[in-house]
């Protein structure tokens, strides 16, 4: 009896630890998706959009006007069109690597990986965040951290670590993911567990058929009177774009 007691005592910590693992894996698969998800609704198969970017300093105020194309989720395509001054700057983006190419001096650069965190055109976000880089799906464990209701949505609280291995400069990115996969916030913190800069949400509406993210800024937190902000005059999803579109050719000389 003894015996056998042990072993149903064995028996039923085996199945309570079975269920613990399936449990926290079914939770890191749930967080990983949202993340997927949300990328995917904001980039769809391809997509078009004309956009308005404003960079605010606490003495000056800027502002400029851009297309950008994306295709899958390793190709993009950015270009200036207002003001005159800054007409033709634009990024290429294709299976990691980054392009930029300046009229002024009609030459095209490789922007180096060590370059990736720096600020593009003078704002608030990196070369990597105008990218759209999807990096943070693979090489970051993702844990559903906390879920609240918002404005009629469920809210999820994604905590993105990377991994060890991981050539990755922020030590954590936490992500606020409404149910419809809107990404509200995305916060950076730094490697000492201090909250860095974080992108927002700051107005949602209907465009292109989706309910998008239409105005988000960017701003870090030691500086709260600079920030950047890009605003959605139009987008347009699932596009038929020809690959010739997304060459070091089209950045220099634009055909469409």
């Amino acid at each position: 009896m003894i015996l056998v007691g042990k072993v149903m005592k064995y028996l039923l910590l085996l199945f309570m630890f079975t269920l613990f693992s399936s449990s926290a894996n079914a939770t890191t698969l749930e967080a990983r998706d949202l993340i997927q998800k949300a990328m995917d609704h904001w980039r769809g198969q391809s997509s078009y959009s004309e956009v308005s970017m404003t960079i605010h300093r606490a003495d000056w105020q800027r502002s400029m006007s851009m297309q950008s194309w994306t295709k899958g989720d390793k190709t993009s395509l950015v270009r200036v069109t207002k003001p005159i001054k800054d007409k033709g700057n634009g990024t290429l983006t294709k299976d990691n690597n980054m392009w930029t190419f300046s009229p002024k001096v009609n030459r095209i650069i490789k922007v180096p990986s060590s370059m990736m965190s720096q600020s593009w055109m003078g704002s608030d976000f990196s070369n990597k965040d105008i990218s759209k880089s999807t990096d943070i799906i693979d090489q970051y464990e993702h844990k559903i951290v906390q879920t609240n209701k918002q404005d009629g949505h469920t809210v999820y609280v994604i905590e993105s670590i990377p991994h060890e291995d991981a050539a990755i400069v922020w030590g954590k990115e936490v992500l606020s993911i409404r149910d419809d996969f809107v990404l509200l916030e995305q916060q950076f913190w730094d490697q000492d567990n201090v909250l860095v800069k974080t992108m927002q949400s700051r107005e949602i509406k209907k465009l292109g058929g989706r309910t998008v993210s239409s105005i988000i800024r960017m701003g870090k937190l030691a500086s709260p009177d600079e920030w950047t902000e890009m605003s959605i005059q139009d987008i347009r999803f699932d596009e038929q774009l020809p690959d010739s579109l997304f060459t070091l050719s089209s950045l220099r000389n634009p055909r469409r």
